[in-house]
């Protein structure tokens, strides 16, 4: 309640929350704005039928379904983002050049700007010629084939300047929230074909269950997002002038998944690869087996979707939390962990908690993911079919993050009133 008020008593954070709102007013806007000469009927029934494909749909809110001018999402600026900083591992020199600070950031978000503008080509060139058949007999199709690929891009492009705005300007990361909107705007139809499954004669019972199975990973997302392991430190008594400084004891939060809802996004977004590559491929073979081992609710899909999950809860770890750095600087300020000494053995404790912390952390998620998907296969009820554990752990994640931003915010105004 006091975090509701003091958004009243911040001008500067009510800025900020309403240039949010107008961005994402925009872009639910433009989710509605469609792109002509598609038979939205026959598009409907293949995204309904399709799991994968609905699940794609989830991310775009609903673009797809309607083959808006931003059908192609976030996904595009995603990837991109994954592919960069991919790289900045492979090359030393664009690692060099993510560490020169603001010039160096500048030039990597240039470079992924170029990269998303390319991947949106390639997608939209994939859903274009994909959805050839879907294109109403009094359109010519080159010329439907050359203002969806404008439509489709020039969207791309808009939904990611939208974000960056976002993220600079508004509060919160404009990315997650434009993915959270996206999600949130589904959820009336979720609770519609639900109502529609019990009214057509499906047992109520197996609703409920699967329902309380929902419920029941909000309530674990919320928990496992907020668990943390400390690491007392204690800091040595130190004499300077006639002062003493130190003696104090404090810790160190270590989070238990460092990368918060990232590595769920990064991994559901690079599993739509083999599904661009494979539609260029015009096999019966290779079509077919898309089309039966690699569905949404499919054991290789599932599989892949684990491998990349503990990849990228692994990756991201790597790259926010160094226990090098950690060592060091305890170290410098002549403090210690109870029981360790410093240096060396001090970055290999930190290592080893790190380690085992992301392990579990990746197991939840990978548990959070497939649970979903096995209740809805027990109990027939396909309702929620695509609002699976990667939706719902993106929509805690974004909010709890937002609402850590706005605590932060407050807090950071609250002090500087009482320094002046």
């Amino acid at each position: 309640m006091h975090r509701f008020f003091s958004v009243f008593k911040y001008k500067d954070l009510q800025r900020k929350i309403l240039f949010s709102l107008i961005m994402l007013f925009f872009y639910r806007m433009g989710s509605h704005i469609p792109i002509s000469g598609i038979d939205l009927t026959s598009l409907n029934n293949l995204v309904s039928s399709n799991s994968l494909i609905s699940f794609i749909d989830l991310f775009s809110g609903g673009s797809l379904s309607r083959f808006s001018l931003f059908a192609l999402g976030i996904l595009p600026y995603i990837n991109a983002s994954i592919i960069m900083q991919l790289m900045s591992f492979v090359l030393p020199e664009l690692k060099s050049i993510m560490e020169e600070g603001e010039s160096g950031r500048k030039r990597i978000s240039q470079w992924t700007r170029y990269l998303t503008v390319g991947l949106a080509v390639i997608q939209g060139l994939v859903i274009t010629v994909g959805f050839k058949s879907f294109v109403l007999i009094n359109f010519s199709y080159p010329f439907f084939f050359v203002y969806s690929m404008v439509g489709l891009v020039a969207g791309a492009c808009l939904v990611m300047y939208m974000g960056e705005l976002m993220t600079e300007n508004g509060i919160g990361n404009g990315a997650s929230l434009l993915i959270f909107v996206g999600i949130i705007s589904q959820m009336p139809f979720y609770i519609k074909n639900t109502v529609g499954l019990v009214q057509s004669g499906a047992n109520p019972l197996s609703v409920l269950f699967l329902v309380s199975v929902l419920i029941f990973i909000i309530v674990a997302i919320v928990v496992i997002q907020e668990a943390q392991r400390k690491i007392n430190v204690q800091y040595a008594k130190r004499i300077v002038g006639r002062k003493m400084y130190g003696g104090q004891s404090t810790f160190i939060p270590l989070r238990l998944i460092q990368g918060g809802v990232l590595p769920i996004i990064f991994a559901s977004a690079l599993l739509q690869f083999p599904l661009v590559i494979s539609s260029f491929i015009p096999v019966d073979a290779v079509q077919t087996f898309f089309a039966r081992y690699y569905a949404y609710d499919g054991v290789l899909y599932n599989g892949f979707f684990c491998i990349l999950i503990f990849f990228f809860t692994y990756f991201y770890t790597a790259i926010s939390f160094s226990p090098v750095e950690l060592s060091q600087n305890i170290k410098k300020y002549g403090g210690f962990i109870m029981g360790v000494r410093p240096g060396k053995p001090t970055e290999q404790y930190l290592e080893s908690i790190v380690t085992k912390l992301t392990f579990f952390g990746a197991v939840f998620l990978s548990i959070i993911a497939l649970l979903p998907i096995i209740a809805a296969a027990s109990t027939n009820v396909n309702s929620f079919m695509g609002l699976g554990g990667t939706a719902l752990l993106i929509i805690v994640g974004v909010s709890l993050d937002l609402l850590k931003q706005i605590d932060s915010f407050i807090l950071q105004k609250e002090y500087e009133g009482m320094v002046n």
